[in-house]
């Protein structure tokens, strides 16, 4: 009995919503166009009616991962891939040819923001080699200015006596 008063309500406000357009002054339907117009509102509200709501919506793809996050990150030398568990040294060129970003990556299975993408030790290779070559100085200052200058630099506050 409740899909009938459905049927009727949803007939109504077919109705109603066709009275409304055609009370628009803007409006000019012969009255052939008016069961065509009454017929296509009362199918798109009972479309309405089909449509799940986000409640009801399938979720997309569940993704399980081929390791805990424990394991993936237990070895130094290298981070095992969650997709394929794998060990790789750096895990962008892998998660790219599958197509997603470190965030992605992240969110799909549910990592923490700080999740390393490099291992611990081809980070340190790396970070070796960039101060080597002199990265992360100020302009103009040389590769050891720094130490010396903090070591010669009095202590306590007291000036250095004279004399």
């Amino acid at each position: 009995m409740s899909g009938e008063n459905e049927q009727s309500n949803t007939l109504e406000l077919a109705t109603d919503l066709a009275i409304a357009w055609l009370s628009n002054p803007n409006t000019s339907a012969s009255a052939d166009e008016v069961p065509a117009f009454l017929q296509k509102v009362y199918g798109a509200l009972n479309n309405l009616d089909s449509v799940p709501t986000a409640e009801e919506a399938p979720t997309g793809p569940e993704f399980t991962p081929a390791v805990s996050v424990r394991k993936s990150l237990a070895s130094k030398d290298h981070i095992i891939s969650m997709i394929d568990g794998k060990p790789y040294k750096t895990l962008r060129r892998h998660l790219s040819t599958h197509g997603l970003t470190p965030e992605q990556y992240r969110e799909r299975y549910s990592l923490k923001a700080d999740y390393p993408m490099v291992s611990e030790s081809y980070s340190q290779v790396r970070r070796d080699m960039a101060k080597k070559i002199g990265l992360g100085r100020k302009p103009g200052e040389r590769p050891g200015a720094r130490k010396k200058a903090a070591t010669t630099a009095p202590r306590g506050g007291r000036k250095p006596k004279v004399g």
